[in-house]
């Protein structure tokens, strides 16, 4: 990271960093190309492993892309504000945000789908959801296991 001095590196403040986004954007490639797709999420953040859970339609290009190659990249952010300045230049954006590297690994088990899309609805809005057999089985539910990730902020 070029500006070290706006790294975000103690795990609780990353964590508050995530708790507050509510999209992440997925990047991924396939044969037509270069391709990102904004997602509501949840995570889970266990013995220093940090995963983020998505649900989507079955079929279409993003799952065929993941299918096809499972590496992703990601991007979060929060907190947007519009710093203002006398000269165009000195003008400024705050925020706080988290890229990173993963895998996408499809969950099939139906206790596992309950549990990724608990976290999905928990994150946001914070309220507990049960589901049953027929809604599990009308998406697709997937995790990415994160593998490295940085938080960055400018306030």
């Amino acid at each position: 990271m070029r500006r070290k001095d706006r790294e975000v590196t103690k795990i609780s403040e990353l964590m508050e960093i995530i708790a507050q986004c509510k999209v992440c954007r997925i990047g991924m490639q396939d044969k037509d190309g270069l391709y990102i797709v904004p997602m509501n999420f949840g995570y889970t953040y266990e013995d220093n492993q940090l995963e983020l859970f998505f649900h989507s339609a079955k079929e279409g290009r993003k799952i065929s892309s993941l299918k096809d190659n499972n590496e992703v990249c990601f991007e979060m952010d929060c907190e947007h504000r519009l710093i203002t300045a006398d000269e165009a230049c000195q003008y400024g954006y705050s925020y706080k945000s988290i890229i990173g590297n993963g895998k996408v690994i499809f969950i099939d088990d139906a206790k596992e789908k309950k549990l990724g899309l608990s976290a999905l609805m928990k994150h946001q809005t914070g309220k507990d959801f049960s589901f049953d057999e027929k809604m599990i089985n009308s998406v697709c539910v997937f995790k990415v296991i994160v593998d490295n990730y940085t938080g960055k902020y400018h306030i």
